[in-house]
């Protein structure tokens, strides 16, 4: 099968190709891994040159780990021409977790005499729903990590398989192993012999249906029915819904990746304009780090992209569950570690949904009622990494704005304390049970090409003024923009005080007013930045966390917030080493990074697994538009409403009537 844009997706054809091309050159050693094979994006002169019909060349990035050693081949392979087309060698990197290492380290784990010996002590004799969690590393100045791909392994006891084991840790037991070897470094037990291990939490918390007691026997089944099919077409990976088009892309770290988002609408001369949004959007880097200082607790940092992938871990969707309504789902392909092609059926489901009034007003004079009702598109994925889940939803509305929502759900990672003991670091949760407290800090990377790519950043926030001849009543504010000129100036934070946002601007397109057109990010709730120290160990290493908001000048290599190989790095890679150039940003083509999340202090409420969380932002026309780009939406058919004075009598008032709700 043949690609019909440099952007559509991989296929398996091309996977096997790329291992095909990769094994006649003699690029895959015996034993060796490959951590990933991705499609590589073109340049984005390339992809601006290209039109339909042109000759589309693709290329894909192969990651090759020959050994154990710290040392890496990355391969660029034409699946077009069948030939490798570049190579570079890394070295003192690490690649992602990977799962064949990660499954040999949990087998060495339970066959070592220490370790056996330390669940002997607990009363734990039978291995067989004993659960065991490899974790990366980190960088702590442990022995063990100086060379090393290293995973630290803790464990859980379930009563049966389908048990959850999270409800039961095995307090104070690590076991660093080495992943490219598959050996047992070093078992290390805070309850040594002669001492009393933390017990087991006295009860379980399994959470299915079948084990929660009476289901609510008063739920209405909801039917979303659309007659006519979906608003929205999909050709290729190509989207078109209203007025909104877009490309969907997957990477096995960022997950869902949005390419060349562009809406059409009327220019001044009447005819129609397809404009630039944003080139690429997507997570670059997340980060989840835990905030108990103890040695038991303490090293907890996952990188949920970098270090594990947030497209390697989606999981495939099911309908009326995950997805409901009228759904078009979306396969992804990536490659196994051997280099064959692994398919995840239904990865992506896209659909509609009504989203309430869009606008609405009644004029008090005549008694007409206009209304609106707002819909949006949906396109959404969902990881599962280790014990947490992330949904992933991109939102495209009729009014022009771009939405991100994150949901968490899933299991909290736990902690055994004696019953009725207390951590100040950790609340509990159910008897002998405790949660740490930690942070979910997501990186989105943001390619806005508003009306082109020379663009502008501009901080927007209200400013009050002070009382005085100006302002003699005290209540005037106004907006106060910055322009964020250079790198160094432009690593900022949300300040729900004055409402603080950030527009992306093309000097060079200005709307009917004058002013330049533009889009606004806004912060849609409040967010923190790391509360780590900067100099500890996560400081370091999530360098992009700091900030709310970091700006570069768009560079090709320049993907990962954190760097593209955070396992076990020192820290320093990514934004701040990047930024550090303190390159212009005015009137060039700028990449938007905007990190965001939640604080999570757990509650008994989050156990045994956890409501949804929500968390994300905004991106809105700020100027882009002459008027409310909503306008032209047509109204609903009115069902029966009542107009409170619309006919005199109290009545009724149906769909046929001049009064009818929907306007029109």
């Amino acid at each position: 099968m043949s690609a019909v844009h440099p952007l559509s997706l991989l296929t398996p054809e091309e996977v096997t190709t790329a291992r095909e091309v990769l094994d006649g050159a003699g690029e895959l050693p015996e034993g060796c891994s490959i951590a990933h094979i991705l499609l590589a994006e073109p340049a984005k002169d390339e992809l601006a040159a290209w039109r339909p019909g042109d000759p589309v060349e693709r290329r894909v990035k192969a990651l090759v780990v020959p050994g154990p050693e710290l040392t890496m081949v990355e391969l660029l392979v034409s699946v077009t021409r069948r030939e490798v087309v570049g190579r570079r060698v890394i070295e003192g990197m690490r690649p992602a977790l990977l799962m064949g290492e990660s499954f040999m380290v949990m087998v060495a784990c339970s066959e070592h005499p220490e370790y056996r010996a330390a669940l002997e002590r607990r009363g734990i004799t039978d291995l067989t729903h004993v659960q065991i969690d490899p974790w990366p590393a980190g960088s702590f100045g442990y022995g063990v990590e100086e060379g090393r791909r290293i995973a630290r392994c803790i464990s859980f006891l379930r009563e049966t398989a389908d048990d959850n084991g999270y409800a039961r840790p095995i307090e104070g037991l690590i076991v660093h192993a080495d992943l490219g070897t598959g050996e047992v470094l070093e078992v290390i037990d805070h309850a040594p012999p002669g001492t009393d291990p933390v017990p087991l939490a006295p009860q379980g918390a399994r959470y299915t249906s079948e084990h929660v007691g009476p289901l609510r026997a008063d739920l209405r089944p909801i039917s979303i029915l659309q007659p006519d099919g979906p608003s929205f077409t999909v050709e290729d990976n190509l989207v078109r819904w209203q007025k909104w088009s877009l490309r969907l892309g997957w990477d096995p770290y960022e997950g869902l990746v949005l390419h060349q988002v562009t809406y059409t609408d009327t220019a001044p001369d009447g005819s129609e304009r397809e404009r630039s949004v944003l080139h690429r959007a997507s997570i670059s880097e997340m980060v989840v780090p835990y905030g108990d200082p103890g040695e038991v607790q303490g090293w907890k940092n996952a990188f949920d992209a970098g270090e594990w992938g947030l497209g390697r871990m989606t999981q495939s969707l099911t309908l009326g569950c995950d997805c409901l309504g009228v759904i078009h789902y979306t396969d992804v392909t990536m490659a196994t570690e051997q280099g064959e092609p692994w398919v995840v059926p239904n990865a992506v489901c896209m659909h509609e949904e009504d989203y309430g009034i869009g606008w609405k007003h009644v004029d008090l004079q005549t008694g007409r009622a206009e209304v609106r009702r707002s819909r949006r598109l949906v396109i959404s994925h969902i990881a599962t990494v280790g014990n947490y889940e992330y949904g992933f939803f991109w939102y495209l509305y009729l009014d022009g704005n771009i939405q991100l929502e994150v949901k968490l759900t899933g299991i909290l990672s736990t902690q055994g304390l004696p019953v009725g003991g207390e951590s100040p670091f950790a609340n509990p949760i159910a008897p002998g049970l405790a949660a740490p407290v930690h942070q979910h800090m997501f990186c989105a990377r943001l390619d806005l090409d508003v009306d082109g790519t020379r663009n502008r950043v501009e901080e927007v926030e209200a400013e009050t003024l002070p009382m005085g001849p100006d302002n003699p009543w005290g209540n005037a504010f106004r907006p106060r923009v910055t322009v964020l000129e250079r790198e160094s100036t432009a690593q900022r934070d949300t300040d729900p005080r004055t409402s603080r946002a950030w527009r992306v601007v093309n000097p060079d397109q200005l709307n009917h007013v004058g002013r330049p057109v533009g889009y606004k990010l806004v912060p849609t709730m409040a967010t923190p930045t790391l509360l780590a120290h900067p100099e500890s160990s996560v400081g370091r290493r999530a360098g992009f966390a700091r900030h709310n908001l970091w700006v570069t000048p768009y560079h090709p290599d320049e993907q990962r917030a954190a760097g593209d190989f955070p396992n076990q790095h020192e820290g320093g890679a990514g934004l701040p080493e990047w930024t550090a150039q303190d390159r212009d940003l005015d009137g060039t083509d700028v990449v938007l990074w905007y990190t965001f999340g939640v604080t999570h202090l757990p509650r008994p409420e989050d156990w045994p697994v956890m409501p949804v969380e929500y968390t994300g932002f905004l991106l809105v026309p700020y100027g882009f538009f002459e008027r409310n780009p909503a306008l032209d939406v047509p109204p609903s058919p009115a069902g029966p409403c009542h107009v409170p004075g619309g006919s005199g009598d109290g009545a009724d008032v149906g769909a046929g009537s001049d009064a009818g709700c929907c306007g029109g």
